[in-house]
């Protein structure tokens, strides 16, 4: 397993990392039990996966619960990811008034004494302006050993100049893959500030392995899909088919081209069976060439008219 350089943060982490969203969540994921989920983590160090990403709201908390069990006595191995802003059952909220008792939950639930990089988990715009007390209180986490580093999940180009212009960030998690590209006009600034960059939901939810069809129709969270943006996806998927001429199946294509991208440090699809973790695993040998990454690219600008007509999420 190669590693990248986590920004200028000092860490070192697999390409191919683990998104633990569906570690013990029961939405739309058919569930984990706490044998299967303990399972899969271990497969993913035994086979050099280093950087484990989660939130407290993942699973209402038991995905940061199956990561601290499965990591005991391995914690020194790995960089570990968590958020804060989704509370672990209720409404978002970014206030500093709970930060560290909530910050606490985490780490407890997380059987350790810090995280690596801890991500406010897509808060509003204002945020970004950098002046909310919540920017303050990461610092005062650090300063305590709570944390090591900091930054934000966020979806777009125009949030990453935000954050990155006014906001003491090193580490931030972006919306990234083949139908989401926007992100990839703030690299130049991301390399500039050498800032890490975890590129979430590399698959598209499961777009980008080609499982999906005109006709799919879904539950749970992916359900806010009508029936127009279900066809269109399917169509835009179906004009990828050049992209596996070569035989590579779409979903190691679809990581590479993440990686393609020197300012990307690592790749977090989910994974919720052996299966999905060996195919995750074998994008490692998969790659783009510079052709077909312009090719992508070109792609992209297209069918959103530069960028000024995104894909709904």
């Amino acid at each position: 397993m190669k590693k990248r350089p986590l920004g200028g943060t000092g860490l070192a982490v697999s390409e191919i990392s683990f998104g633990g969203w569906q570690l013990g969540n029961d939405d739309s994921w058919e569930g984990l039990d706490r044998e299967t989920s303990l399972a899969l983590v271990h497969a993913a160090l035994d086979a050099g996966i280093t950087l484990f990403d989660t939130a407290p709201n993942y699973g209402a908390g038991e995905s940061e619960r199956i990561l601290g069990l499965a990591l005991e006595g391995r914690r020194d191995e790995v960089v570990l990811v968590s958020k804060f802003g989704h509370r672990r059952d209720g409404p978002k909220d970014f206030t500093t008034g709970g930060f560290f008792e909530r910050l606490g939950g985490s780490l407890e639930r997380l059987r350790t004494d810090h995280v690596d990089v801890l991500l406010l988990h897509n808060p509003p715009a204002e945020i970004y302006e950098g002046t909310d007390p919540i920017w303050e209180a990461l610092d005062e986490a650090r300063e305590r050993g709570m944390i090591r580093h900091y930054g934000a999940s966020l979806d777009v180009a125009a949030e990453i100049e935000a954050c990155l212009s006014n906001t003491g960030s090193e580490v931030l998690e972006i919306f990234f893959n083949i139908l989401h590209q926007d992100v990839r006009r703030a690299f130049p600034l991301a390399r500039e500030k050498q800032t890490g960059l975890i590129a979430k939901i590399p698959l598209d939810s499961g777009w980008l392995t080609g499982k999906y069809d005109a006709g799919s129709r879904f539950e749970g969270v992916r359900s806010r899909w009508s029936d127009e943006e279900i066809a269109r996806r399917a169509e835009l998927v179906g004009q990828l088919g050049w992209l596996t001429e070569d035989g590579s199946p779409l979903a190691c294509k679809a990581i590479a081209y993440c990686l393609s991208y020197d300012e990307v440090s690592c790749v977090i699809p989910g994974t919720r069976t052996m299966a999905h973790l060996q195919g995750n695993l074998a994008a490692a040998g998969c790659s783009i060439d510079p052709e077909e990454r312009m090719r992508l690219e070109a792609f992209w600008d297209e069918f959103t008219g530069g960028g000024r007509e995104l894909l709904p999420w």
